[in-house]
């Protein structure tokens, strides 16, 4: 399961989706994040839905990698279907035993909360995949610049969060070492209660977290070796401009959120 996380990756290539400004991409998401939040109905989510896939198509990237992005939330999914199933009562009764019952409206919910779900994950995994770090730490300094009028240091905060979501890949192929290198002593990680599965993580995290003081040393010596001052005076191999693909992609962002409008307006709420 560890290797099958693919957060933080990026999957080199020249879609459209790859050479669309990462300013534009990053507002896109999260206007996109919005709007899947804003439907009510399965023709609004639907509508999402084939927004989603399209622009998994567009992105080139291989569709066995998306779907290791999901892979990681099916316990997740699971959980929250059974939640809606059992917590959320109306319409018509499917199946009712002593204080257990399944109606219409918990089945319809519990489908609804699970592709809204897969859509917000896959739609935030295309913005990594097809934005490099660096070009996703420069899209956030210059989307968070105005903040530089209250003495915030857009630059600093901007790397922190770019390196955060960089080393995603890297701790995690740190945990599938130090797991294996366990086992190999002879440590038992997968059977036992929850309270003995608990236990046997501690001879992970502990190296886990040295390993990761260590990276982060490192990171920084390295940088300050490089002569590395933050945002003052720095400048940029590669210029963001807007083109025309961005403001068509602006376009049919804004499209998708007009139909979702008007899709809940004349169909049924779900939830």
């Amino acid at each position: 399961m560890i290797r099958e996380i693919t957060i933080g990756q990026y999957y080199p290539g020249k879609s459209v989706l790859h050479r669309l400004d990462p300013r534009m991409k990053l507002v896109l998401t999260f206007a996109l994040i919005v709007v899947i939040f804003l439907c009510k109905s399965f023709l609004s989510l639907g509508l999402i839905a084939l927004a989603t896939v399209g622009a998994a198509a567009l992105s080139k990237v291989p569709p066995k990698m998306i779907l290791k992005s999901l892979k990681p939330i099916v316990i997740i999914l699971i959980f929250t279907a059974i939640l809606n199933i059992f917590y959320t009562q109306g319409g018509k009764t499917y199946f009712e035993w002593w204080e257990i019952s399944i109606t219409e409206k918990g089945v319809n919910t519990a489908i609804f909360t699970m592709i809204r779900i897969v859509c917000l994950v896959v739609i935030s995994s295309l913005l990594t995949y097809t934005t490099t770090p660096t070009m996703l730490t420069d899209a956030i300094e210059r989307l968070l610049s105005p903040l530089k009028v209250f003495k915030i240091k857009v630059h600093t905060l901007a790397m922190m969060m770019t390196l955060a979501l960089r080393f995603i890949p890297t701790l995690i192929e740190e945990i599938d070492r130090i797991m294996n290198a366990q086992k190999a002593r002879g440590a038992d990680l997968e059977t036992g209660g929850i309270i003995q599965r608990a236990k046997a993580l501690v001879p992970i995290f502990i190296p886990l977290m040295v390993s990761s003081f260590r990276r982060a040393y490192e990171l920084a010596f390295a940088m300050t070796c490089r002569c590395y001052t933050g945002g003052e005076g720095r400048t940029r191999m590669k210029q963001m401009k807007l083109a025309g693909r961005d403001f068509a992609a602006l376009f049919v962002c804004v499209a998708l959120t007009a139909g979702v409008i008007v899709l809940n307006i004349f169909f049924e709420a779900v939830i």
